[in-house]
């Protein structure tokens, strides 16, 4: 598989709410990174866990809505849902020896778009 296609397997396998599964497509020494909470991750057991044990509402749903890829790097632009919470992640992926071994990501929270701008924008 090419590094596209792994980035794609793991989000995949992240809807099997299998997170242990979904872990074995990240190196032993994988990071994950999430700059807004100031926080990292290391190793696939604490990923596997985290994400086990995350508080949600139903099964996680993922949805790619990009993926941009070259050379060891992809970014993915992935929507998930538990039935109630609705988010966006965007998601640096670096790859070596054909597994995920860091990752950066962005949960953006939507927001209102301000007034003043209305007259040249165009609502999604």
């Amino acid at each position: 598989m090419d590094s596209r296609e792994i980035v794609r397997h793991f989000w995949r396998t992240m809807g099997s709410n299998d997170f242990t599964a979904a872990s074995q497509c990240l190196t032993e020494d994988y990071e994950l990174l999430w700059p807004q909470s100031s926080e990292r991750i290391v190793g696939r057991e604490n990923f596997a866990a985290l994400n086990t044990n995350y508080p949600a509402h139903g099964i996680w749903k993922f949805t790619i809505n990009s993926l941009v890829a070259e050379e060891n790097t992809v970014v993915s632009d992935v929507s998930v849902t538990d039935g109630v919470v609705h988010a966006r992640v965007i998601t640096f992926s670096t790859l070596r020896d054909g597994l995920i071994a860091r990752q950066t990501e962005f949960w953006p929270d939507d927001y209102e778009a301000p007034a003043w701008r209305k007259a040249w924008v165009q609502p999604l």
